[in-house]
This record gives C-alpha cells, structure tokens and sequence, in this order.
C-alpha cells in the first residue's frame, strides 16, 4: 500500500507522462554538469537531490575542491538567475537583503526607493557562511525559511524558485561564527566534499590547464525545474519508505529507546528531517529514473540529511566519535 500526494485531476497515465519527460530532462542536466565537474558523482547528485527537493544545500570541504565551480554550473545549466555573496564578519544585514535610498523626482517630491541586494536571485551562492556575523545570518535565516526579507517595514519577495547553495570551511575555524542549529535545521542537506579520485584529479589537470576549458550549457529554465519540483511533491511514497523514515529519525533521538543514541547523542533531530527525508527520498528516485522512492534512498540520504541536525555528547566527542559513525550505525541496524 503506498501513501499518495497526487493532486486531484491528476489521472496515473499523465504522472507516468509527465515523470518520463523530468526523466529525460534531469540526464540532460546530469551530462551538462558532467561536462565541467569531473568525478563527484555523489557530491553532485546530492546537490542536484536537494535542489529538485526545492531547498538549500550547505557544502563543506577545503579550499580548491570546485565548490564555487559546481554553484556556477548549476546556475547555468539550470537557468538559473544566480548570484554570489563572498561572506566577512564585517557584512551588514543590508548589504545582502538591499537598502532604501531617498530619491527626488523632478517636481522636487522626495520618497524612498528600495534597491535590491544580491539575495534577490534564483540561486544564490552564500561563500563560506560561517564569517558572516550572527546578525548577518538571521537576516539570510528570514529569506531561507519565509523566502522573503523585511526592510524599512515593507515585505519583498524574492524570486521563485529561490535556492541557497552555501559553502563552509571546514579546517579554518579563526573569525567564523558557527551557524546556529536553526539555521542549519533549514539546510536540506549538508554536502561533504572529499578530494577526487585519482583519474578524476588526472582528468581535471588535463582539462583545466589548457588553452581552452568547458563550458556549461543551459538546457532548462526556471519554470521547468518548478514543474519538475511541484512532480517530485506529487510522487507516491510507499507505506515501506514512511515507516523506514519514521523509524530513521526517531532512533536518532535521545529517550526513544535506543541506547547507542541515549550515550552518544546529546539532541537529535527533528520533524523536519523526516520532512526532508521524504522530499530527498522522492529527489534520488527520479534523479536514478525511478517513479517511487525506496528504503535504500532513505538510507543512502541519511547521512547528508541528518548529520547537521543532530549533535554528539561531550564524552562521544572526547572518544573522538563522529555524528557520520552514529547515523551509519542506525542505519545498519535498520537495515
């Protein structure tokens, strides 16, 4: 038995139409970005998971690790509107949101005109997040959860789709302000970066130190890709995946009865992971050609959705334990 979210009208034949036509379409965007990022197979499927899902993604890895470049290659592949905003810890709320200025027309009437930030995109690169102060952040916070700022009192909306591809730096941790657990709960996934394989890095070197270099091309445009969202939300999900979900998160909680969890886990997450779980789950199966997500795609994205959204005890930390070895242990067990 499987639990439905199809909207009424919608009869099987045109979802099975509708998803052969996202098929094709999202390995088009698999060979566009193919073309620039060579190797990352998972580094890229996720990012592009949580993009179809319709939320943000927090990529974190070293320096020199084509963070920047994948953000480029989606925002163009896509057809995307992006923008990129290099975080400081000097950065001011206003200086990504917009300000208002004071103008005079030619009668001599003065009034205020709102002037767009760089926030006001479809795909906005927020570069190493982590410098930016916490007041900064909340501002970013607003527009990743309400998708919306508030300036000077007056709403704006911002453009649909509207993603936030944020990268982190993991080793340097000098003039950062570590995110806030309510600003990560609002990342999808976070996304770990690991150097390539040998004959990816061969590749790169040969690609990318001559006189030319690929290029991305666009093969979607921004109504598309909301098509292709609103089919992902349409997806049927077996009775099998919610309770593999339902069972994941829960085992993941301090005082649900798991006793790894209950010693090295000191809060674990929310609903909202099972939320994003779910979208994710119905991402990768048709991201892989599939029409129904399965258990397999909730294990597969357990990592990437829960790590940021649960926190170590001190004495699990002290052994020198992981979040990655506790959410690989859950999913062993559940499997």
């Amino acid at each position: 038995m499987s639990v439905m979210t199809r909207e009424a009208g919608i009869s099987e034949k045109e979802m099975v139409a509708a998803a052969e036509k996202a098929l094709d379409d999202i390995s088009k965007v698999r060979a566009g970005v193919g073309k620039v990022i060579f190797g990352q197979e998972s580094v890229v499927e996720r990012t592009l998971v949580a993009l179809l899902a319709g939320g943000h993604a927090l990529l974190v890895g070293v320096p020199g690790l084509a963070k920047t470049k994948l953000v480029e290659t989606l925002g163009v592949v896509l057809g995307l509107d992006s923008s990129r905003i290099q975080f400081t810890p000097d950065l001011m709320p206003s200086d990504i949101l917009g300000s208002e200025v004071m103008e005079q027309d030619e009668h001599g009437k003065r009034g205020f005109r709102f002037i767009p930030g760089p926030i006001f995109a479809q795909l906005l690169m927020a570069d190493e997040i982590n410098r930016a102060s916490p007041r900064t952040q909340s501002a970013l916070l607003q527009s990743m959860q309400e998708y919306h700022v508030t300036v000077a009192g007056q709403r704006h909306d911002l453009p649909a789709p509207f993603h936030v591809l944020a990268t982190q730096n993991p080793l340097e941790q000098e003039g950062t302000y570590p995110l806030p657990e309510a600003q990560l709960d609002r990342f999808l996934m976070q996304v770990d970066i690991l150097y390539p394989e040998l004959d990816a890095e061969r590749r790169i070197l040969l690609e990318t130190t001559g006189v030319s270099e690929a290029k991305a091309e666009n093969v979607l445009d921004a109504e598309r890709l909301r098509t292709i969202q609103l089919l992902i939300r349409r997806m049927p999900v077996p009775e099998s995946v919610v309770e593999a979900i339902l069972t994941l998160v829960r085992s993941a909680r301090p005082g649900s009865g798991n006793e790894d969890t209950d010693k090295h886990v000191a809060w674990g997450p929310g609903p909202r992971a099972s939320q994003a779980l779910t979208l994710c789950a119905r991402a990768r199966a048709l991201y892989e050609g599939r029409l129904a997500p399965s258990v397999d795609d909730v294990h597969a994205l357990a990592e990437p959705v829960l790590q940021h959204r649960m926190a170590l005890t001190f004495s699990a930390r002290a052994e020198g334990m992981h979040v990655r070895d506790v959410i690989a242990q859950l999913v062993k067990a559940a499997g």
